[in-house]
């Protein structure tokens, strides 16, 4: 029994740890950067805290933790989760390709935000020094510079792996949220009546009294929720059931901070920075630990999202829709613990850029909410497609509603366009066109190699093979399918008659499940001539290697393609480009470097 709580509770911690860093960091900065472009009037602070709670509750607890939590695939979710689930339901009719663009935007808009959110949350948090007197006159370059140092030695330290750190996330943040109750607590106890805002009355007589201007709020409102898509996106780390039992503490932690944060704007109506002026004016003595604390949580917060885009970009990876990049893995037991040089290099620069560009916690504000709008919107389509093509069909309404909900917000977003949200578009906008180009190009590629089809090889290769000149041992020969035979094949063994006694044609095909490995050696396609394929899930990591020993090929040589792409077209010249950049499949793969040999096939496109 004792086990079962152990877990239990375990489990809780875990993922206050690795989930919600990033939406547990948010009241550090949302009142804040509401009030400071709303009156902080009675009225306004009931209906804002009122608003803050249904958000909350409708994006986060039903969408993510009740609706999409419920849509996984062996325990793993996410927005290509969510695609490959439409391409069994679908079965390739005209949807699909509207299906497969939206998951491109979805997983781009995540990507994006991952600059945007360590950025916002390290710098805010930073910003918690002025409230120290010894501090108070610290200029705000002094301060950039800090938190670039924070960004910089998170990013310095990722390949370590988050494995034997993440022991240390789970305690932390529960520290962080017990401090965010406490102190929230505190405040309530002055003024119980702030509870009343938790009815939605407030948040309905805020938009009558305010119209358009009330409406416009809900840019800065979503703020409380960011964060809130890590439930789903993160839950093959932890499974469901842990993740749901931490956001219910969570959710709790949350409210009655926001209610305390209120009661206390309502005696202080001028304090700059809402949070940290409340635990100031509490305890001056405990300030400094909760700075140090909020400093913690805030890199905590930052490092979830990193390890979530390593992750996203992994599954872009072995779907095919990114190219191939240099991958570790950090943690022998745990599959998702991976690391990704050029990603992490790569978004080190872009969250010092976005520091220095905007300077304050408060300009980042302007630019953060219209991915995470357009993350949730997208999300909210594709599971209402999901629930109204299965046996849940009564979720559909339900879903339907929260998109709608998803898109008022995201419209009031789009006011943030002009004031720095172009940014957030222009990030998205990097992965986005990578990942069209990348398929888009696969697929002309393959088109302009006109591979061969079996049957016509086999005649060919059958004579060649039977004149006995063939060379002593096994060689092995890398195809997408077996029985599509590609051009740097027929080069080698017909054109240049390089057959050898025993010929394996190896295929890996990825599932559409997250983990599974299974394998299958088919002797006789030809007189020595065999194929090897491995069917693995897109989150498995291959030993290719110590599958071939297993069923007993021993490889004197292995061969693979290599493109020399000749074209006058300047999006190919990009693939092509990218294709160069990148490594190839067997360095992918990590294929011993003294078999492997590369043979050119010049393609026009």
């Amino acid at each position: 029994m004792s086990k079962q709580v152990d877990s239990f509770w375990g489990g809780i911690v875990k993922s206050m740890g690795l989930v919600f860093g990033d939406i547990g960091t948010s009241p550090i900065y949302t009142l804040t950067v509401i009030f400071a472009i709303t009156k902080p009037t009675q009225d306004n602070i009931y209906g804002i805290l009122s608003l803050i709670v249904w958000t909350l509750f409708i994006l986060v607890t039903v969408e993510y933790a009740w609706l999409a939590m419920s849509l996984g695939r062996k325990g793993e979710g996410g927005t290509i989760v969510l695609k490959e689930i439409l391409v069994r339901l679908l079965k390739g009719g005209r949807y699909l390709g509207v299906v497969s663009f939206l998951s491109f935007i979805g997983v781009s808009l995540l990507l994006g935000d991952g600059v945007i959110t360590p950025a916002i949350s390290i710098l805010s948090a930073v910003e918690g020094l002025v409230l120290i007197p010894a501090c108070a006159n610290l200029p705000q370059n002094l301060l950039i510079l800090f938190a670039a140092v924070i960004a910089v030695t998170l990013f310095v330290f990722q390949f370590k792996g988050t494995d034997k750190v993440a022991r240390a996330f789970g305690p932390l943040m529960v520290l962080w949220f017990a401090a965010l109750s406490l102190s929230g607590a505190v405040e309530i106890i002055h003024d119980p009546g702030i509870i009343r805002a938790i009815s939605p009355w407030y948040a309905i007589k805020f938009f009558l009294e305010n119209g358009w201007s009330g409406f416009f709020v809900l840019s800065e409102v979503i703020l409380c929720a960011t964060g809130g898509e890590a439930l789903y996106a993160d839950m093959g780390h932890l499974g469901r059931k842990p993740i749901l039992r931490a956001w219910y503490f969570v959710f709790a932690a949350l409210i009655v901070n926001y209610l305390g944060q209120g009661v206390f704007l309502m005696a202080h109506p001028d304090t700059k920075n809402t949070l940290f002026g409340m635990v100031q004016s509490q305890s001056p003595f405990l300030y400094i630990p909760f700075l140090i604390l909020t400093v913690l949580a805030t890199v905590i917060a930052s490092q979830a999202l990193i390890s979530g885009v390593f992750s996203i970009v992994y599954q872009g990876i072995t779907t095919r829709i990114m190219p191939l990049m240099k991958v570790d893995y950090t943690s022998s037991h745990l599959k998702s613990q991976i690391y990704i040089g050029s990603v992490n290099w790569f978004l080190m620069i872009l969250v010092i850029f976005i520091m220095l560009l905007f300077q304050k916690s408060e300009n980042l504000a302007a630019a953060y909410g219209l991915a995470v709008t357009g993350t949730m919107s997208i999300t909210g389509i594709m599971m209402t497609i999901i629930f109204a093509n299965t046996t849940k069909k009564w979720k559909a309404p339900i879903a339907a509603l929260i998109t709608l909900v998803d898109f008022v917000f995201l419209i009031a977003n789009l006011n943030k366009l002009p004031h720095g949200g172009y940014w957030s578009l222009i990030l998205a906008g990097v992965p986005f066109g990578t990942i069209l180009i990348w398929t888009k190009g696969q697929r002309a590629l393959y088109r302009a190699l006109r591979p061969l089809d079996a049957e016509t090889f086999l005649l060919s290769y059958e004579q060649i093979y039977a004149k006995a000149k063939n060379i002593p041992g096994t060689g092995l020969f890398f195809t997408r399918e077996w029985n599509v035979v590609p051009p740097y094949v027929v080069h080698c063994m017909i054109r240049s008659n390089i057959i050898y006694e025993r010929n394996v044609f190896i295929s890996i095909m990825r599932t559409d499940e997250p983990f599974g490995i299974s394998s299958k050696l088919t002797t006789g396609r030809g007189p020595g001539l065999d194929s090897f394929e491995i069917f693995a899930g897109y989150m498995e990591v291959i030993d290719i290697e110590g599958l071939l020993k297993k069923n007993g090929i021993v490889e004197k040589v292995i061969f693979y393609g290599v493109e020399d792409i000749a074209t006058n077209n300047p999006v190919w010249s990009v693939f092509s480009t990218i294709k160069k950049l990148t490594p190839n499949f067997v360095q992918f793969n990590k294929l011993p470097a003294s078999k492997l040999q590369g043979v050119l096939t010049r393609v026009e496109m």
